[in-house]
């Protein structure tokens, strides 16, 4: 007696489960991971757009920052033999507090508005505190060792090496476009070499910065990348994933609606184009179309049950296409064709008597077909 080898379920679920996760991440894992705080995210490209408000800020609203800096300072220095008391330096100290806020606060509350739109515009309005909840995985000291030699340790590391590459290569571009100024710094007076030295370090910012948002924007792709790569699944995971879906009532509510939108769609583009609606008149609706130039036979151009039965016998009333009632006709091209099929050869008789019907309506004029 030769017996067969006894398949081991359980084994072969975990090595799927263990296996190389080669599938892309479903919307419910993804959806998982961003309640979890797992999100994709490049603190280099926030940390450039912060910058760059920064730079935008002070270039227009360095002025006043400055005058309002000039002020307090006018102020302080003014006061200084005036103070008797301790309530003379609590005025000095609150309309110097008042004063700074007034020159600062623009200042501060542009920086304030370009950090989190630089933070919305990458993860969206999503506050959770699961990534400050303590983790024994975190404390494991060769999980540890693991990440600091990771691929996304030794991607952070080659990144902040391209950023500071990309602070020299700043440098060294506005130095050699400016080298003939920078040789006549010495030789110009105070107020034109501040001039001249505004410009250049102006010219090296812009240079940076470019820099650093096209690293950003290169390192926030590289984010999205790595963090679906570590989302992905094993075959067997979307497999368990699909089957608990399918028992769940909303999933499946979800998914019917989708069909039924789809259906609804198609027929509002199919039913407009055909010559008649043989119904049942509640339960089968088929809407044909025949064109003797280009069909061999009648073709069915939409169908359906129940509601969609009802939605093709709406879509027809309002473009005028005639609505024949056969019950036994209407079922068996139901079941015998499809969607974009030519009827059955045994129907095209009854077929035919109906087309005919239809068409002396509309040589007739313009009523509505509609046949006991």
């Amino acid at each position: 007696m030769v017996r067969g080898r006894r398949r081991d379920t359980g084994a072969l679920s975990m090595a799927d489960d263990l296996g190389d996760k080669t599938e892309d991440p479903t919307d419910k894992r993804l959806g998982e991971a961003r309640q979890d705080g797992n999100i994709a995210k490049s603190v280099d490209l926030s940390a450039a757009l912060d910058l760059i408000g920064a730079a935008l800020a002070l270039w227009l609203l360095g002025g006043s920052l400055l005058g309002g800096s000039r002020l307090l300072m006018a102020e302080l220095l003014g006061s200084a033999g005036d103070l008797r008391d301790s309530a003379d330096i609590a005025s000095v100290v609150i309309g110097a507090a008042w004063q700074g806020l007034r020159s600062a606060g623009p200042v501060m509350g542009v920086l304030a508005v370009i950090v989190v739109v630089a933070q919305l515009q990458q993860v969206g309005l999503h506050v959770t505190g699961k990534p400050l909840e303590p983790r024994l995985d975190r404390m494991d000291p060769i999980k540890g060792l693991g990440r600091l030699f990771s691929r996304k340790s030794l991607v952070k590391t080659g990144t902040g090496m391209v950023k500071l590459a990309a602070v020299g290569v700043a440098v060294g571009v506005a130095a050699m476009q400016n080298a003939e100024q920078i040789v006549r710094l010495p030789l110009l007076e105070a107020p034109a070499a501040y001039a001249a030295m505004g410009r250049i370090l102006a010219e090296i910012l812009a240079w940076m910065l470019a820099l650093l948002l096209a690293i950003g924007v290169a390192d926030w792709w590289y984010q999205k990348w790595e963090h679906r790569q570590e989302l992905r699944m094993t075959k067997q995971q979307v497999k368990d994933e699909r089957e608990e879906n399918e028992g769940d009532p909303q999933f499946k509510q979800r998914r019917l609606q989708m069909a039924r939108q789809w259906a609804s769609q198609q027929a509002k583009k199919t039913v407009p184009t055909a010559d008649v609606v043989v119904t049942n008149p509640t339960h089968y609706a088929v809407a044909l179309r025949y064109d003797r130039a280009t069909m061999a036979a009648p073709r069915v151009v939409a169908k359906g049950e129940d509601w969609m039965a009802l939605r093709i016998r709406q879509i027809a009333a309002v473009h005028g296409v005639a609505i024949v009632e056969r019950p036994p006709l209407a079922r068996a091209i139901y079941a015998g064709s499809k969607v974009g099929q030519e009827v059955k050869p045994e129907l095209y008789a009854a077929v035919a008597e109906v087309l005919a019907y239809v068409y002396r309506l509309k040589g007739a004029g313009p009523e509505q077909a509609a046949a006991g």
